[in-house]
């Protein structure tokens, strides 16, 4: 068992300073003192599509890869920034983007997509297009038999509506992708969808006030949840004009992730490691909350094939080399004295006690 040990000096005025804070105890509701204990039923998370209730309070938001959602404890973090390095040989940053853009607009999640490209509506049009769940092939089967079956027109509109609302009431958290099928158009019906280009901007000034009335719109509100989601392909691209300000993008990651912890909305950014300096790129995987890299695997790697099954169908390896640690109390290397003994906290160690 561990146990912290805190010590705050506190200082009563009157008599009157002591009643209140005797009321104040009182009518204070008993939790833990590192968690918050908050129910989804409480929260009303679990009406919210999209959203899952995680430990300490914390509400996470898919990348729409299910396996890298069990990976990372639920998926993104809400008010968590992450960071994704691009592999120089292929382009496998686009499919994270993509998914991540997609189990978006499926979960009608307003959108922010920023890219170095002149038209970057354009990448829209290469979103997947979520595959049909079990429950409804088994549906589409299910009315095909019905076509050769008589039924009663009084009973057979009760069979369309128990249907309609099983269809209407479920709604999965992460969905299962089709890259070779495009998004369906209703997906974008009634979105809020931002598309800016970064080619031409001599600075990130303006994208920054972008981002900031964008977040102002999904604020952090335990009442009423909704999540945000912006997307940022090549940051450090040298196709942009700031590209060789490197102050000026640490300056901007800094100023989004702070907003980004008042909101509850999802950053990606992605940028190349191998087109800026290392100590540049160090300072980026230290902002980030939740760090990944993509790589290209070689064509004919004989002893990756005997560790790997499926080698022939597999196009990348992700790496996950950091994840967000949000409401938590990470352990550090302080010292605390009290008047009865001492405690003394390392991370390598852990406490001890004298």
């Amino acid at each position: 068992m561990q146990l912290f040990l805190f010590v705050f000096p506190f200082y009563c005025s009157s008599s009157e300073d002591i009643h209140q804070l005797k009321y104040m105890a009182a009518n204070r509701p008993r939790g833990g003192s590192f968690s918050r204990n908050l129910s989804a039923s409480s929260t009303g998370v679990s009406h919210i599509p999209g959203l899952k209730h995680g430990p300490n309070g914390t509400m996470f938001l898919s990348s729409g890869i299910p396996d890298l959602d069990k990976i990372l404890g639920g998926g993104f973090a809400l008010g968590s920034l992450v960071m994704v390095m691009e592999d120089p040989e292929a382009p496998h940053h686009m499919l994270l983007l993509r998914n991540f853009m997609s189990q978006g607009l499926v979960h009608h999640q307003p959108l922010i997509y920023a890219s170095p490209a002149k038209d970057p509506k354009g990448f829209l049009g290469t979103l997947p297009n979520p595959m049909a769940s079990k429950d409804d092939k088994s549906r589409v089967h299910e009315t095909e038999q019905e076509k050769g079956l008589r039924i009663a027109w009084q009973y057979k509109k009760y069979f369309g509506e128990q249907n309609s609302e099983q269809r209407d009431g479920k709604s999965e958290y992460c969905s299962d992708f089709d890259l070779r099928k495009p998004l369906e158009r209703h997906f974008f019906s009634g979105q809020h969808i931002d598309c800016v280009s970064l080619r031409y901007s001599a600075d990130l000034a303006t994208f920054r006030e972008r981002c900031s009335s964008f977040l102002s719109q999904v604020p952090r509100n335990i009442g009423n949840i909704t999540g945000g989601r912006i997307a940022i392909q090549s940051l450090c691209s040298p196709q942009c004009e700031y590209s060789n300000e490197e102050w000026e993008m640490l300056s901007f990651v800094r100023s989004l992730k702070s907003l980004l912890r008042l909101s509850n909305a999802v950053a990606i950014i992605t940028f190349p490691p191998s087109l800026v300096s290392t100590t540049f790129s160090k300072r980026m995987q230290h902002l980030a909350d939740t760090l990944v890299s993509v790589k290209a695997i070689p064509d004919e790697d004989k002893e990756l094939a005997k560790l790997l099954t499926g080698y022939q169908d597999m196009v990348g390896l992700l790496s996950v080399h950091k994840v967000a640690r949000i409401n938590t109390q990470p352990l550090l290397a302080v010292e605390l004295y009290a008047s009865s003994g001492s405690c003394s906290v390392s991370s390598k160690t852990g406490p001890t006690f004298s």
